[in-house]
């Protein structure tokens, strides 16, 4: 069976370029969230596999949205996704159990191996 991804990003474009991408390497798209608390939520619900996270977004921003993920759930692969020039919001986020972060504009192949090395750490 696929691996199960949440995808979190504001803008419905972002979530369709990742979805379109992961979803045709074999990776089963579980849910969508366009804020840090919609995604909480929807781990919860949906506990995936692995989670590509936006850092800027309104209400609960990516950093914020891994820390409450990490609280329910220590062993949450996240992976943050920035725009260039968020380095230190990167490193917060690392520091808050992110496991790696790619950056925008997206490579089809940089995503596929920052979630195939994510997943391959247990």
């Amino acid at each position: 069976m696929g691996k199960r991804i949440l995808i979190v990003d504001d803008a419905a474009f972002m979530r369709m370029m990742i979805k379109n991408i992961v979803s045709k390497h074999g990776y089963e798209v579980v849910g969508e969230a366009e804020n840090g608390a919609i995604a909480v939520e929807l781990y919860k619900e949906f506990r995936p596999d692995l989670v590509t996270m936006d850092i800027t977004m309104p209400e609960m921003d990516g950093v914020e949205g891994v820390k409450n993920i990490r609280q329910f759930d220590p062993e949450a692969k996240i992976i943050m996704c920035s725009a260039m020039g968020q380095q230190a919001m990167v490193m917060e986020a690392i520091q808050a159990g992110a496991k790696d972060f790619i950056v925008k504009p997206f490579q089809q192949d940089r995503i596929l191996q920052a979630i195939e090395r994510v997943l391959a750490r247990s």
